[in-house]
């Protein structure tokens, strides 16, 4: 992980609740299809694995995609994500519901978009991340481009500075 500067840090202390869209960040942004017409994507091991470790901290976890899929609807049952929307076009919105219901201020919050369409989610959120191949407009605004590409680990490490920066990692450490 490259160096991180003191105010990333100080916004990272601040975090409970990562927020993320899927295409593009926990996967890198393909659809496949077969013949059928079944849906295929690749996630990331590693981005699953850290998953278990911000909610052992208390961090909530949240996917707000654009796009409805099973397959993504699986995946996210399967890592136990504590909400996630899909098919949804105002990302703002349902953010806003989500935190508001939660009592959890923005300022708090995480969030690794690649695209334009979560600027307005990234433009309000404490800590804002997309991956190193997120689109040109969103590494203009965000607080953090991330060394990963989207499906290569970015959530990964946006989850290993928050747990670094909060003294969490080296309790996770102890217990492996």
């Amino acid at each position: 992980m490259k160096d991180i500067s003191p105010e990333i840090k100080k916004k990272a202390i601040k975090i409970k609740a990562v927020v993320f869209d899927v295409d593009g960040v926990l996967t890198d942004g393909k659809i496949t299809y077969d013949n059928r017409g079944m849906e295929f994507k690749s996630f990331n091991v590693k981005d699953g694995q850290i998953i278990k470790h911000l909610r052992n901290n208390k961090i909530l976890t949240g996917v707000i995609t654009g796009r409805d899929s099973k397959v993504v609807r699986n995946r996210c049952e399967e890592l136990k994500i504590d909400f996630h929307h899909h098919g949804i076009s105002d990302k703002f919105n349902v953010f806003f519901k989500e935190m508001t219901k939660r009592r959890i201020s923005a300022e708090e919050v995480a969030y690794i978009g690649d695209d334009i369409n979560d600027l307005p989610v990234l433009r309000v959120v404490g800590l804002s991340a997309t991956p190193a191949d997120g689109h040109y407009k969103v590494k203009n605004e965000v607080d953090l481009v991330l060394e990963s590409a989207g499906g290569k680990g970015a959530l990964r490490e946006l989850a290993d500075l928050i747990l670094e920066s909060t003294g969490a990692y080296d309790l996770i450490l102890k217990k492996q």
